[in-house]
């Protein structure tokens, strides 16, 4: 498998992956339920995504290098790339998923000591162990399947973002009193509101 077919796929697999990690992990520490989806259809947790293929590029020639220096090649090559994340969603949308501020030796709320640690590891649990297993099924993948498959996972996750972008703008009109228009938007007032959107970006919907 060529490599951007391989980071793509290390990308949409680690992106469902983490949706559903931080769906148990907030309903064993919260005991709710909470959809960290970035998307409004679909178990797609962009960051996730992001960061695997973040770590690959950045790891991926010392994957046979010693585990301290991959510790600290992830712990600050995973540091910066959830601050750009942080200032970039803020940015952006308004708003980050996250806020370290009370944590010890954080910079500005958006990294902090812990989890810059958890970066570090992470790191070595990634280039030691899981990707090199992903790297052998991918390397069984036939061409004449993969491609395809790529193709329309892309198309449909193009169409999500539109989508999920029209329901974000349709909700904001509804919080504001604006009555729906047709049918289309009756359907996101019903299924994809406020409500809806609030859940799926872990309450800080604005």
């Amino acid at each position: 498998m060529k490599k951007f077919y391989k980071l793509f796929y290390i990308f949409v697999i680690s992106s469902v992956c983490g949706y559903f990690i931080e769906l148990i992990w907030t309903f064993v520490t919260r005991g709710i339920f909470v959809n960290h989806s970035a998307v409004a259809i679909g178990p797609f947790n962009f960051a996730y995504g992001i960061c695997a293929v973040a770590l690959t590029l950045l790891l991926e020639k010392y994957k046979d290098e010693s585990y301290l220096k991959i510790f600290i090649l992830s712990f600050i090559g995973g540091s910066v790339l959830e601050y750009i994340m942080s200032y970039g969603m803020e940015v952006v949308v308004g708003f980050t998923a996250w806020d370290y501020s009370h944590r010890f030796l954080n910079i500005n709320g958006r990294i902090c000591l812990l989890y810059s640690i958890f970066w570090g590891i992470l790191g070595i649990v990634w280039i030691k162990g899981l990707y090199p297993r992903l790297d052998k099924v991918f390397s069984k993948a036939k061409e004449n399947i993969y491609k395809p498959a790529a193709i329309c996972v892309t198309l449909f996750l193009i169409f999500d973002i539109i989508f999920t972008v029209s329901a974000v703008s349709r909700a904001h009109n509804a919080d504001k009193g604006i009555p729906p228009q047709n049918g289309y938007q009756r359907f996101l007032d019903h299924t994809f509101n406020s409500k809806y959107l609030k859940n799926m970006f872990n309450n800080n919907w604005k």
